[in-house]
Parts: C-alpha cells; sequence; structure tokens
C-alpha cells in the first residue's frame, strides 16, 4: 500500500478522496468506488501502487493512438481498479475485481521499458487514474530517462491530479463514452463534462489527445448524438482523432454487436466535422490515415500493419503539402 495523495481528513477518522469527482467518504477500513482506495485508521491508502496484473509491448496503434509514433511499439501495463461502472466493459476482468498481480518499483518497470527497447510506457488496459500515485512515480522516472508516457484513460478524474499528470504525459487517449450527460450519470457512474474539460484541458496544455468513442447499440449510437459529440470536439480542434469502436458483448451485455451500416453511418456524420476518423473492433474499415486537404493515403494500416507512404520528413503530405496532425 501506498498513502494516498489527494484526500481530506475528516471527523471520526472519515476520510474523502479527493482523487475523482466521486469524492468517496469513507469510514476506517471501507473502500471506495474504484475498489483500489481504503481509510486505513483515517488515512486513505492506494491499494493497487507498484501492482501489475498485464505488461506486453504492444503497437501503439492498439491504445488506440494513431497520430503519435505510428508503427512503433510501446511497453504497456495495467493494473485492477476503475472509477466507473460501464455494463459492457471490454476489460471488466480487470477493472471491477482483482486478478493476479506482480509487484515492481517504479524504477523497475522503467528499466524494463528500457530493456525492451521501447520507446515510453503506457497506462492501460484497465483504467490508470485509480492508480494515480504510482503512474505519477513512472511518469516522472521515464521522463528522466528520455521514456514517453502515454496514457489511455475515462478522463473521469478532478482538476487538479489531471493537471499535475498532463506535466510529465506526452499522449492520451481519452474515452468519451457518451454526448448524453444523463446516460453518463446514470449507466456509466461519470459525468460527461469533466470528461470533455480534461480532453480540452489536455490539448491546450500541448499533451497529443486522441479520443475514442465505444460506439454501443441502442445507447449512444443515435446520429443526432454523434452530430453532437463531433461538433463539439470540431469546436476544440477538428484535428483531434476520433476513433469510433465497434462493441461486442461483454460483461453484462448481450445484445449483438454494433451493425457495420451503423458504424459507417456515425463515421460520414463525424467526418463531416472531424479531418481525422476512424473505425476500430473492424478490420479494414476506414483504418488509413487520409490527408483532410486532398484526400490522399499518407499512412496505409492493415490491422497493426502500418505503412507510411505519403509523408515527407516533416510531417506534411507529399502531395499537396498539407501538415498532417502527426507526433
Amino acid at each position: 500500500m501506498r498513502e494516498a495523495l489527494f484526500f481530506d481528513e475528516l471527523d471520526d477518522d472519515k476520510v474523502r478522496c479527493e482523487l475523482c469527482p466521486h469524492h468517496c467518504v469513507l469510514k476506517p477500513g471501507e473502500v471506495g468506488i474504484c475498489k483500489v482506495r481504503k481509510n486505513v485508521h483515517g488515512v486513505l491508502y492506494s491499494l493497487n501502487y507498484g501492482m501489475i496484473s498485464s505488461a506486453s509491448m504492444d503497437p501503439i496503434e492498439k491504445k488506440p493512438l494513431f497520430h503519435f509514433h505510428p508503427g512503433e511499439e510501446i511497453f504497456s501495463v495495467g493494473s485492477w481498479g476503475c472509477n466507473m461502472r460501464c455494463p459492457f466493459c471490454q476489460n471488466w476482468e480487470i477493472s471491477q475485481q482483482k486478478p493476479h498481480v506482480r509487484t515492481f518499483s517504479s524504477t523497475q518497470l522503467v528499466s524494463i521499458a528500457e530493456g525492451n527497447n521501447s520507446f515510453g510506457i503506457a497506462y492501460t488496459y484497465s483504467e490508470p487514474v485509480v492508480w494515480f500515485e504510482y503512474v505519477l512515480d513512472c511518469a516522472r522516472n521515464a521522463l528522466k530517462e528520455g521514456l514517453a508516457n502515454v496514457i489511455v484513460t475515462n478522463g473521469f478524474i478532478e482538476e487538479q491530479p489531471f493537471k499535475l499528470l498532463t506535466q510529465y504525459f506526452s499522449a492520451m487517449n481519452i474515452d468519451l463514452k457518451s454526448f448524453n450527460p444523463d446516460y453518463y450519470r446514470k449507466v456509466l457512474g461519470g459525468e460527461r463534462d469533466v470528461v470533455m474539460k480534461n480532453i480540452q484541458f489536455a490539448h491546450e496544455a500541448g499533451v497529443h489527445v486522441e479520443v475514442t468513442n465505444l460506439v454501443v447499440p441502442g445507447d449512444n449510437d443515435s446520429p443526432e448524438e454523434m452530430e453532437e459529440l463531433a461538433r463539439w470536439l470540431a469546436n476544440v480542434d477538428r484535428s483531434i482523432p476520433l476513433h469510433l469502436s465497434r462493441y461486442y458483448p461483454n460483461y453484462k451485455y448481450d445484445k449483438p454487436p454494433t451493425p457495420l451500416d451503423k458504424m459507417e453511418e456515425l463515421y460520414q456524420i463525424a467526418k463531416s466535422h472531424l479531418d481525422y476518423v476512424y473505425v476500430g473492433n473492424v478490420p479494414g474499415m476506414h483504418e488509413d490515415t487520409v490527408c483532410p486537404e486532398c484526400g490522399q493515403t499518407v499512412i496505409k494500416r492493415d490491422g497493426y500493419n502500418v505503412e507510411v507512404v505519403g509523408l515527407d520528413e516533416n510531417g506534411n503530405c507529399t502531395n499537396c503539402g498539407h501538415k498532417i496532425a502527426i507526433r
């Protein structure tokens, strides 16, 4: 265990966690919604510090990040716990329960990344926000060694800890799971506006941001909702890549996968507002990066086989010279 960084001490040895907007108030012995932050004798502790449930060298495209070090692999790690309750969770085995874990110090983790010749570390798989203290320590050590830090997150975190993270991270993929605030609150257990604010803040802070939206039939797949989401994201910056990911049955949901014609419909709506839109979980469907100015394919993708075909050394389209939003 490790003492948590963001909490307030209350009367009768209660504590209030200040990491995420749930602000769980915990009596001694109680654990927060995330299942990994516990009141121990009036002090809040992280239960998953240093605990690794999954570790692998992954294509950066798997995060998904299509515009950050395209075609490279990154050392990827995850723990357990989550501060949301998505009923269709694709990683519920580690987000909603404790799996088998191994423990590594932050310096050991950085050494493993270096030993695998990784350009950085990606914190992913479950929800890294609730792994905050360890992620922060690792990110600081990684940056000292010249490694990039990447996080894949639901973005449901308070302003102060999120701003601290952005000081050490080069890239983020943030889930914007719905544009319906009531659905976000009642079904997913989060707050849409918090996530939107964090997307905008990270982008304005100079972090490379890509956004993922898992399209769930009957939940968040209306054309009207996609129109609103895409318009808002374009207002932040129309060059922010949006990944529309196809839902498959998992966890508590057994409804059939999202129809392909629905994925195409929503893709076309989003593409009318944004420069870069991709469809995930559907091999061969809108995977390539295309120049928004002239339409030339600049990066070809076949699953995780990536080939840069239309970019010069400065990241410009070789056909028209348009600057492609690649880092």
